[in-house]
């Protein structure tokens, strides 16, 4: 029977996890992590901290959470067997008036040990359904992009122009709601919005929920974080003489329309084609198991076609070295993401308005020369 550090490793080999990854989404400490598949229980603060941290970590590798704790359990309360030796080892007779007494003082200590167990068991069942209290964690926005797990009372510290400001993930619940310094934010899975922060009609930071589970806090919300530099957003049917929509080359981060107004959003193909001699990267953006990362040098006439239903997130070497273009649902949509010489990072991906309608959009997270 597969014990329970197997069962957790088998679980993040077969997931293709590493522990810096398991412990940046569930902030869980890596010396922790370790600990619980190497059975090494003894580093942990105490009992409930086991527990927790094991709820956490089985419900991330979604293994069933119960079935942990009793395999825990088991391990605790295993017993050493007795040696052979004693076993095999003759002792002399005790003298017959002895027995009684042995008896008595044998059922006497049965009874203390057993009120005694009694009494430890239900005080380990209330400290074992005591939730482990995790403290919020206050972040701050460096540059001009930001893709982390975030929990409840978490906050993040955003700069806008000489001004600090405060952002908070107050709820998760059948929505994710982020108090703002002009108000909640109130978003379901894959929808965006555009915040004000300084109350001057001009939204300075997008915010887009990636991933999370309805009414489970222990899940927490996978949240995306840009800043717009009074950009906003531009649809793809404004075009150049090409055909290709326009997509501005100033400010930090830019997210550009390419399918506006699906009632859905379905699976597409992202089609590059490779003017010269680039570096490309490119990830599969499914949430919660990003196992589709892959890099390789392309050289002049190369095609790459990815397929997703989420998003996919590229890098390049040099923005002009690669033609871009959007195939799904019948339709092909061209797409620039920078200027000749930029090092360009962008998200393609679906997003979701406040109206329940889906965009495909172009996002450039980061560009430099």
């Amino acid at each position: 029977m597969e014990s329970l550090g197997e069962k957790l490793k088998t679980a993040r080999i077969e997931k293709e996890l590493n522990f810096d990854q398991i412990s940046r989404d569930t902030n869980i400490s890596l010396r922790y992590l370790e600990a619980l598949e190497a059975e090494n229980f003894a580093i942990f603060p105490g009992e409930p901290y086991v527990i927790g941290f094991l709820k956490n970590y089985g419900a991330y590798l979604e293994l069933d959470v119960q079935k942990l704790i009793s395999l825990y359990k088991a391990l605790k309360i295993q017993e050493q067997p007795i040696p052979v030796e004693q076993l095999l080892r003759h002792k002399p007779k005790p003298p017959k008036f002895l027995l009684p007494l042995v008896i008595i003082l044998a059922a006497a200590g049965a009874a203390g040990f057993g009120i005694y167990y009694l009494i430890k068991n239900v005080q380990l069942k209330h400290k074992e359904n005591l939730p482990v209290v995790r403290k919020p964690t206050e972040y701050v926005l460096e540059g001009n992009f930001m893709e982390r797990r975030f929990y409840k009372n978490d906050s993040l510290l955003v700069p806008a122009g000489t001004e600090m400001y405060k952002l908070e993930l107050s709820n998760l619940g059948e929505v994710v709601t982020i108090n703002t310094p002009v108000g909640p934010v109130i978003l379901d899975l894959s929808q965006d919005a555009s915040v004000d922060l300084n109350n001057d009609g001009i939204p300075e930071l997008r915010i887009t929920v990636a991933d999370f589970v309805k009414n489970n806090t222990d899940m927490g919300a996978l949240l995306y974080f840009y800043m717009t530099d009074a950009v906003g957003l531009y649809d793809a049917n404004v075009r150049n003489e090409q055909g290709i929509p326009l997509i501005p080359t100033t400010g930090s981060s830019v997210s550009t329309t390419l399918i506006p107004a699906s009632p859905s959003a379905y699976p597409f193909t992202l089609q590059v084609n490779f003017q010269g001699y680039c570096m490309f990267r490119w990830e599969i953006l499914n949430e919660r198991d990003r196992k589709d990362k892959n890099q390789r040098y392309f050289q002049r006439g190369e095609d790459l076609n990815i397929q997703a239903q989420n998003g996919i997130r590229i890098w390049v070497s040099s923005a002009q070295a690669a033609k871009f273009q959007i195939i799904g649902n019948g339709r092909s949509i061209p797409a620039e993401i920078g200027a000749a010489g930029e090092v360009v990072v962008s998200d393609f991906r679906w997003v979701r308005d406040e109206d329940s309608r889906y965009r495909l959009v172009l996002i450039r997270l980061e560009t430099g020369s």
